[in-house]
């Protein structure tokens, strides 16, 4: 699996992505809401590290990070389960220097996942950063023994 910078003309396909991912994945967002996301997402994108991950001619995901903290991690539906989230992160972890995450906390499997790539929770807020209805946990890795 590889990694490559996202640029512009990659815009389209990640929003695609995160789209099929979503809606396989974030029941409880309204559909409103993940109307409205999907057309915040590419104003955000010029800011961030934003990654697409591959394998041979398939996207397997992509990734978004600001310094040391991941703010986004989508996989393709059809790879969730194959151990991909967990190789990504453990190059996150150890390339990128990620050391913080902030999950949905109605995401029960994303936020299971975190916790057993080594982060805990630190601090819940109640909305979204948009003040959406949708609670927010906060996580910081900790460093597991070698």
């Amino acid at each position: 699996m590889q990694n490559r910078k996202a640029n512009v003309n990659d815009y389209e396909a990640i929003i695609n992505l995160w789209e099929r991912s979503v809606m396989a994945t974030h029941h409880f967002l309204s559909l409103k809401d993940k109307e409205d996301i999907k057309k915040e997402l590419p104003l955000y994108f010029p800011h961030l590290d934003v990654r697409l991950w591959h394998d041979e001619d398939f996207i397997i995901g992509f990734t978004a990070i600001n310094e040391n903290h991941l703010e986004a991690l989508f996989l393709d539906p059809e790879q969730i389960g194959k151990g991909y989230g967990k190789q990504i992160m453990r190059t996150l972890i150890n390339d990128f220097g990620i050391t913080s995450v902030d999950v949905n906390k109605q995401n029960e499997k994303a936020t299971g996942f975190y916790l057993r790539c080594g982060f805990e929770i630190i601090s819940e807020d109640s909305t979204d950063g948009a003040g959406r209805p949708y609670p927010i946990l906060h996580l910081k890795y900790i460093e597991q023994p070698k």
